[in-house]
């Protein structure tokens, strides 16, 4: 019997040796620090875009540029799952409503958004004038814009993520597409 009680008692010492016990030095047991995912996404390198419609612009190589039909375009980032959907109509004395339209899809996201930041945009040169909004959480959109010369033209650009959102992963993706859509909005030149 007291056999039995050593064997025992010596089985578990080992067992609670083995548990509090490691095959390697202690920093392996060191957890890991917080980061965030490095995501490299290759340089801007923008293109010119002049076709039959009445603006030219400038968009990222990168992206995929497919013709809507008149003068709508979707500009798709196949690395990110991202889209940047174009709508152009032109102005026939109802831009009032054309700008209450484009205000009331971008604050329709206010459901689900943390906050949504207005950045006005002006070009005198072009005659180019309109807003872009960043729109924080997880909205469908993280940034949208509309741009006018308020007598003729009006164009609108959203982008949406193929995902769920998720603001924090989407994060990176969305900081490079947000620069793009800048750059599209800074480029835009009306043709006579």
């Amino acid at each position: 019997m007291k056999s039995i009680k050593k064997i025992a008692a010596i089985a578990i010492t080992a067992t609670f040796c083995a548990l509090f016990t490691s095959c390697g030095d202690s920093e392996a047991i060191m957890p890991k620090p917080k980061a965030f995912l490095r995501l490299d996404y290759p340089i801007e390198d923008y293109v010119v875009y002049e076709g039959k419609c009445p603006y030219s612009f400038a968009f990222n190589s990168q992206s995929i540029i497919k013709d809507k039909g008149n003068c709508n375009f979707t500009l798709t980032y196949p690395n990110m799952k991202a889209s940047i959907y174009i709508t152009y109509k032109p102005v026939s004395g109802d831009i009032e409503r054309l700008l209450r339209d484009a205000q009331k899809l971008t604050y329709e996201h206010v459901i689900k958004a943390d906050g949504i930041q207005e950045q006005p945009f002006a070009n005198e040169l072009n005659a180019t004038y309109g807003m872009f909004y960043q729109v924080g959480g997880n909205a469908a959109t993280n940034a949208q814009f509309y741009i006018t010369d308020s007598t003729d033209h009006f164009l609108t650009g959203s982008v949406y993520f193929n995902t769920r959102p998720n603001y924090d992963s989407l994060m990176p993706a969305v900081a490079y597409i947000k620069e793009d859509m800048k750059n599209i909005m800074e480029t835009i030149k009306w043709k006579k």
